[in-house]
């Protein structure tokens, strides 16, 4: 497809993006730069559209990725502008701990509780802590997946009963 027909199939396509675009967004202004955000991924990667593909729906995943990804950009970064004199950032965000001791403390024994717990829920429930994904675990150990889920599930149970003070 050449780089004209994609454009007018584009361009053709784009309105119902507007709508979507509000809904996910509820703000006018941001509607707005979501929706050339969208036009400008696609035309970015006009070379990863195939021919005869619904172009509304890969229009549509494109806008929904972009809004996703921008949500999840904005609540991790919570960053307040301060237009005072001085032009601080603050990160709201950030915790800020005083005493380190107490915080080892705590650690020490939210880690005793851990290693207490049962063989079969200890072993999943470390590896889901060390970042591990629920499929990766069950294939390193050899079990079901739906078994892996579950005995992580118990195993925070478990935690959450012994740990109730935390």
């Amino acid at each position: 497809m050449s780089a004209a027909e994609f454009n007018e199939l584009l361009v053709s396509n784009a309105d119902p993006l507007k709508p979507f675009a509000v809904s996910l967004t509820r703000d006018q202004e941001i509607a707005k730069d979501l929706f050339q955000e969208t036009l400008y991924k696609a035309l970015a990667n006009q070379d990863k559209y195939s021919t005869g593909t619904n172009i509304r729906a890969w229009l549509f995943t494109i806008m929904r990725n972009i809004f996703i990804n921008d949500y999840r950009r904005r609540s991790k970064q919570r960053t307040i502008f301060n237009n005072g004199t001085n032009e601080i950032l603050i990160n709201s965000g950030k915790i800020i701990v005083c005493n380190r001791g107490e915080n080892s403390l705590q650690m020490n024994e939210i880690q005793k509780v851990v290693y207490q717990l049962p063989q079969i829920f200890k072993i999943p429930f470390l590896l889901y802590y060390e970042g591990y994904r629920y499929y990766e675990i069950s294939e390193s150990l050899n079990e079901p997946l739906g078994t892996i889920k579950s005995r992580i599930h118990f195993a925070r149970k478990l935690l959450k009963e012994k740990l109730i003070r935390y």
